[in-house]
């Protein structure tokens, strides 16, 4: 008899006999009936044990068994409208794989505190497979849409010797006897790479030590970052917006029974390219107008970026950022007004900010040996990286996108915890 999942259940004719190996989720006694609530990855299943029909031993199993232990039974399909999801197995017999020994510690109603103290059997919700199906699906739109542009996985190092975006956020590592630490961004890395590879991204944790303790932010994140060669500014910007968009629908396709358990809806229409485009001064405007008074050359945080999204309703890039804004030394300056980067944040709509962070970089070697010097770093920290301006530079640009930043707005999550298998914060770091 071939194994079957809880989710193939449902298209199956009535009779089907078949064969299952899950976790126990509830139990309940009606009428001389043990109905137990069966999960596994695809969903959950209701299994009934009536006398006459399951074995007495899988009876009693089923009377006393505790709840998330692994089980393997046998049955047959039964439709029923009153079971959920109109079908549910009655089962033949039933034996134990792994049965809990204690109580399980996480119970309806429990804090979130208590919830990710326990995060390592949090995980068994329902809800949080729900969550982490969609942000595998998100995942593999992106690296399809990256596929089809003719792009190159590499992998990048995660201990590093220099900051890349700012040193106030990085970590610290003993490596034997130096400090090293762990990387706020593979950008480096992969402009190197993209004089052999010409388009290349990574998909890999980065590291930002910022004490932030709002809904957007976690000190470890997991990462998409892509580089181009022979590519302005326009370019990635389209890149992005086809990567969302299309990212957005694989969630839609392939999670439309997850979708429909969390009561989330992705409005597929909201994110087709093209995204509105407005500068930093005119994104100062728009803030001042709603009370929020920024000095040109101020960078816009987590308020300002709250308060700007949730003047439109679909992403949007915020284009020409001031070079103090950004703090960054790689970024091209706008040759129509050096006081300006060549750079663009993409923010998502209602409130929630950036979820993208790219730019066109720097090609010329005397014009990142400034830069550099002007930020007050030492440009033999960077000698490998100026290596790359010294023999044969291209114009080139890339980008950075929050994979759980992103996945927070496409399922309007009230944290981003919940886009996190483990969230770190800067006050979690167990399990």
């Amino acid at each position: 008899m071939k194994e079957t999942f809880t989710s193939d259940v449902f298209s199956m004719p009535e009779g089907s006999e078949v064969e299952l190996m899950a976790w126990i989720y509830t139990r309940r006694l009606h009428g001389g009936v043990v109905f137990l609530t069966i999960r596994d990855s695809k969903g959950l299943l209701q299994v009934a044990f009536k006398k006459g029909v399951s074995d007495p031993d899988s009876m009693s199993l089923a009377s006393e068994i505790e709840t998330e232990s692994s089980v393997k039974l046998r049955g047959v399909v039964k439709k029923d409208e009153r079971a959920p999801g109109g079908s549910e197995i009655h089962c033949f017999s039933m034996e134990p794989i792994g049965r809990s020994i204690r109580e399980f510690p996480i119970r309806k109603g429990a804090s979130v505190r208590f919830q990710l103290d326990h995060r390592h059997l949090h995980l068994r919700s329902p809800r949080v497979a729900a969550f982490m199906k969609a942000k595998s699906a998100f995942v593999q739109g992106v690296l399809n849409c990256l596929d089809k542009r003719g792009f190159y996985e590499i992998q990048c190092p995660t201990l590093v010797t220099a900051a890349v975006e700012g040193g106030a956020t990085l970590f610290p590592v003993d490596y034997f006897g130096r400090t090293a630490y762990l990387t706020q961004s593979v950008q480096l890395y992969q402009e190197a790479a993209i004089f052999g590879l010409e388009r290349v991204y990574s998909l890999q944790p980065s590291f930002r030590a910022e004490k932030s303790r709002t809904p957007r932010h976690l000190t470890e994140f997991t990462h998409l970052e892509a580089e181009v060669a022979f590519a302005d500014l326009d370019d990635i910007m389209s890149i992005q917006e086809e990567l969302v968009s299309l990212a957005a629908r694989e969630v839609d396709r392939r999670c439309e029974a997850e979708l429909r358990f969390l009561r989330k809806q992705i409005d597929v229409e909201a994110v087709e390219p093209p995204y509105p485009r407005i500068t930093y001064t005119e994104a100062l405007d728009t803030m001042r107008r709603r009370g929020m008074e920024l000095e040109w050359g101020d960078d816009l945080g987590a308020d300002e970026e709250t308060v700007l999204s949730k003047e439109f309703e679909k992403p949007f890039f915020v284009t020409s950022y001031p070079r103090e804004a950004k703090g960054t030394f790689y970024h091209m300056w706008d040759p129509k007004d050096p006081r300006v980067l060549r750079c663009a944040d993409l923010l998502a709509p209602g409130g929630y900010g950036e979820i993208i962070g790219g730019g066109q970089r720097i090609h010329d070697y005397n014009q990142l040996v400034e830069s550099i010097e002007s930020w007050g770093l030492n440009p033999e920290d960077y000698e490998w990286y100026l290596d790359l301006r010294r023999y044969g530079s291209v114009p080139h640009s890339g980008f950075g996108l929050g994979i759980e930043r992103t996945v927070r707005w496409l399922l309007g999550l009230r944290h981003i915890r919940d886009a996190s298998l483990f969230p770190r914060t800067p006050t979690r770091i167990y399990p």
